[in-house]
């Protein structure tokens, strides 16, 4: 809920303080901003014109829950878990602390809920630029508060704030990491590596993940994050179906790119089931 996560949320435009009102209908700045919470929960916190980006439509939001319900990323999902125990660890947050996780392109907050079930009394807090994610990012979990945001500007979200910020296969915004993280706080990424869903790109036409990615996150970050630790890759196999497929490549910026009946098309053209490779390094990063 918002309420969990009020004391670490900013005004977008100047950075002041925000404190519920009315039940929190409403979050009020401050400098005297309003901004109205949805009946579903979350809060659209962006300064000026509002949003320039496009996130997930309504169709790559259940897409994402679909597959994402089914397990297939476990191995992800657990990885990305121990990675903020890790974190909390080296920072030697105490066990009766309340630490703040705050997943950075949320969606519907699956990594996020599993990562606040994995340390008690942690609360989070879920950014997404879509809409739709929102609505299902603010039921993923009790201890959630969804805002919607817009990475490429300033989060609204306190100076050194934040214990944890996790992003998994989303945008990644270093100078503001760096920003709201507390001075022990860290920031794990989850970034797919070259050979992710291998098996698809050439039945389906979707490209590959380009090469040195990770390498390119780090020299991005400089001035802003270090590693704290190597890279570590992790790679496992799925056993997916049609259905599932469909599901991977709907939730994907390659949903934009493809005709729905060519998709389908290409789809039905795959065995029943098939044995698809997921790969992506974890990488660790504190404030510079």
């Amino acid at each position: 809920m918002l309420s969990d996560i009020i004391d670490v949320l900013a005004d977008p435009a100047d950075g002041t303080l925000l404190s519920g009102v009315d039940d929190y209908t409403r979050l009020v700045s401050e400098s005297g901003h309003s901004f109205d919470v949805a009946r579903q929960g979350y809060v659209t916190l962006a300064a000026g014109a509002g949003l320039r980006h496009q996130g997930d439509s309504m169709e790559m939001v259940r897409a994402r829950e679909t597959f994402l319900s089914r397990g297939h990323f476990a191995p992800f999902v657990e990885a990305v878990a121990a990675g903020v125990h890790d974190a909390l660890d080296d920072a030697a947050v105490p066990d009766t602390a309340r630490p703040v996780i705050a997943e950075i392109g949320a969606g519907t907050g699956y990594y996020l809920s599993h990562a606040l079930d994995s340390v008690e009394g942690s609360r989070g807090l879920g950014l997404d630029i879509s809409v739709h994610a929102a609505r299902q990012l603010a039921r993923c979990h009790h201890r959630v508060g969804a805002v919607v945001a817009d990475v490429w500007e300033r989060l609204p979200v306190r100076d050194s704030s934040i214990d944890v910020i996790t992003v998994v296969f989303a945008p990644r915004n270093a100078a503001e990491f760096a920003r709201v993280l507390t001075p022990g706080g860290q920031a794990i990424f989850l970034t797919a590596d070259r050979g992710h869903l291998a098996e698809l790109r050439g039945p389906l036409g979707i490209l590959d993940v380009e090469e040195g990615k990770i390498d390119r996150l780090i020299n991005q970050a400089e001035g802003h994050l270090s590693p704290v630790t190597e890279p570590a890759l992790i790679e496992f196999p799925m056993e997916l179906d049609r259905e599932s497929i469909a599901a991977q490549i709907g939730m994907s910026p390659s949903a934009r790119h493809i005709a729905p009946a060519e998709l389908a098309a290409r789809i039905a053209d795959l065995p029943e089931t098939m044995t698809v490779t997921a790969r992506a390094h974890l990488l660790r990063m504190g404030r510079a």
